[in-house]
């Protein structure tokens, strides 16, 4: 969970001084009313009611046809969301959310509130993509200056608030959310409201942006060039399947129906939701099916996909729920665990196979895992499960202890010989594990070394020494000859670090339609080499690119025959 200061200590406006930590006592008497058998019709649910303030009228809204007000929304539960669109625990609590929605269709509504952590997340644009993205059906106010999550006392990534249909903040939590939590306090709260006649059943007019692109691509998360088979694989995030062409664009087949599940069997049934990062040894495809939680294996012989890893669930223990797993008598001993198919695990967002193991970027607990390659052991390789940037011993003795590794978000994975390269989002930094367990981790460009608050919020857009280089939200990382390619995903660009010395530059590129100032790339996500060229996953503009290192221009990829698949809607 992200955190910062720029929130009011207090949460104080107008003489009104609560935060959401001073709302939780209305869960807490829910509950103990009820232990005692009490009514909930005939006894107000919560003891502790505050007033909410207006939205400002000034504010841009993404997602609805007309701006919203809380006063129009009398005789509904309101949830707001506080929420950054680059945060994986604001990612998890988005189903949640999608779960309330679909179960109180009359008697909910649901709010973003969009308050920007990095300078790009300001742009309405960038907001509506990942709204896109996520497939959000509600509303989302741009709080880019933060106004919003300050009247409300918010300190954290992602908070919820919940008002009642009388219009008054009666729960807030911080962290991740589950649909049970809500759901056990409407549950108990509805009864009451309905017998005073306060709920509004009448649908409201906000009417969201269809889903789907409409392109043959829709939102390309991860990608992978593999050039012993001149074969070019793209996670087609947003169609949850994957589509293998040629390195010159020739269509080859189709991984998965298109249809968003996690049901395994051959390629043109089997289903994916938004998959990221793949991974080839021999004849088999490893895919990190994110948002399942799962790791599935492609035979590309048979194109009959299977799970091999993850139960389905999210996990929420960084050591996989494995009791003997925090205590390895070695410390640098991988606390394996031997059922990967019963471990729950935790958004896999990229992948990288090596020397018989499945090394796996786990965005959710922030740590990086391994699994070997007959899919019998898993467990964590690096990361305390801390969010942060810290170098040091790959593992703890157990899990959050200090005095080891921590990542945050890692999000994109490539190797030389000796070290695997991370792009590690949310800190902005590129770090390197050792395949050598005892080598510690440690920091190519980043923020290792700035002071504990500083290491998740220093980022900008600098070429030059490892020490005064900065990324932003950087997501993708290829290894070739000595040098590091980046996708620098928030800063629209195409960067490059020299090993050993880390120094950075942008890649200066040319395309002869280019005819303004736009930047080539809006949100790159991914990125591999091979056979002299860059492929980038071009994802807020649903394309892939190819850079030929050697002349500098870029491309756009050509894929005759790729179809939109019948559950894009548009």
């Amino acid at each position: 969970m992200n955190t910062t200061s720029r929130g009011s200590k207090d949460g104080s406006k107008d003489g009104s001084k609560w935060t959401v930590r001073s709302v939780l006592a209305g869960l807490i008497l829910t509950c103990f009313l009820a232990a005692l058998g009490r009514s909930a019709e005939d006894v107000p649910p919560f003891d502790r009611r505050v007033d909410v303030p207006e939205f400002p009228s000034e504010v841009e809204w993404v997602n609805t046809s007309k701006p919203v007000q809380l006063k129009d929304l009398r005789g509904k539960f309101v949830i707001l969301d506080f929420w950054t669109y680059c945060c994986i625990n604001c990612m998890h609590v988005l189903p949640e959310l999608k779960k309330l929605e679909q179960a109180y269709p009359q008697e909910l509504v649901v709010l973003g509130v969009h308050s920007a952590k990095f300078e790009a997340e300001k742009d309405s644009q960038n907001i509506r993509d990942a709204v896109q993205r996520h497939e959000i059906a509600h509303p989302v106010v741009n709080d880019h200056q933060h106004e919003i999550w300050k009247t409300f006392g918010v300190r954290s990534w992602p908070t919820l608030l919940l008002i009642d249909p009388e219009g008054k903040a009666v729960f807030g939590r911080s962290g991740e959310t589950t649909f049970e939590a809500v759901d056990e306090i409407l549950r108990r709260a509805l009864p009451y409201y309905r017998q005073k006649g306060l709920i509004n059943l009448a649908p409201l007019e906000l009417l969201a942006e269809p889903p789907g692109t409409g392109e043959s691509l829709s939102y390309p998360g991860k990608i992978l060039a593999d050039e012993e088979s001149s074969r070019l694989f793209i996670a087609d995030s947003n169609h949850h399947r994957i589509v293998v062409t040629s390195l010159d664009g020739t269509l080859l087949h189709v991984i998965g129906s298109g249809i968003q599940g996690s049901m395994d069997g051959d390629g043109a049934t089997a289903q994916f939701s938004h998959p990221q990062g793949m991974a080839i040894a021999g004849d088999r495809l490893y895919v990190a099916d994110t948002e399942n939680h799962l790791l599935r294996q492609v035979d590309l012989q048979t194109r009959e996909v299977s799970t091999v890893a993850g139960t389905g669930i999210q996990g929420r223990d960084p050591w996989g729920n494995n009791p003997q797993a925090g205590t390895p008598s070695d410390r640098n001993t991988t606390p394996w665990l031997t059922v990967p198919r019963k471990t729950a695990i935790n958004s896999p967002w990229d992948l990288l196979v090596r020397d018989g193991y499945l090394y796996i970027a786990m965005a959710g607990p922030h740590q990086i895992w391994r699994m070997d390659l007959d899919a019998t052991r898993l467990g964590p390789y690096a990361g305390n499960g801390r969010e942060d940037i810290v170098d040091g011993k790959r593992l703890p003795a157990e899990p959050y202890a200090l005095g080891a590794s921590s990542f945050a978000q890692p999000s994109g994975l490539t190797a030389d010989d000796d070290w695997i390269y991370v792009a590690d989002s949310e800190g902005s930094s590129v770090r390197a594990v050792p395949f050598d367990p005892n080598k510690p981790v440690r920091t190519v460009v980043g923020t290792a070394t700035r002071p504990d608050f500083e290491r998740l919020f220093s980022f900008g857009d600098q070429d030059g020494p490892a020490d005064q280089a900065r990324f932003q939200h950087l997501l993708g990382v290829a290894y070739h000859d000595n040098t590091l390619f980046v996708a620098d995903t928030y800063n629209n660009k195409v960067r490059k670090i020299g090993l050993p010395s880390g120094e950075v530059s942008t890649l200066v590129l040319t395309e002869s339609s280019q005819q303004d100032a736009t930047p080539l790339f809006d949100e790159p996500a991914g990125i591999s080499y091979a056979d002299g060229r860059l492929f980038v996953a071009d994802t807020n503009r649903h394309r892939i690119r190819v850079i030929d290192l050697a002349q500098g221009k870029v491309s756009t990829l050509e894929i005759p025959g790729l179809s939109v698949p019948p559950s894009d809607h548009r």
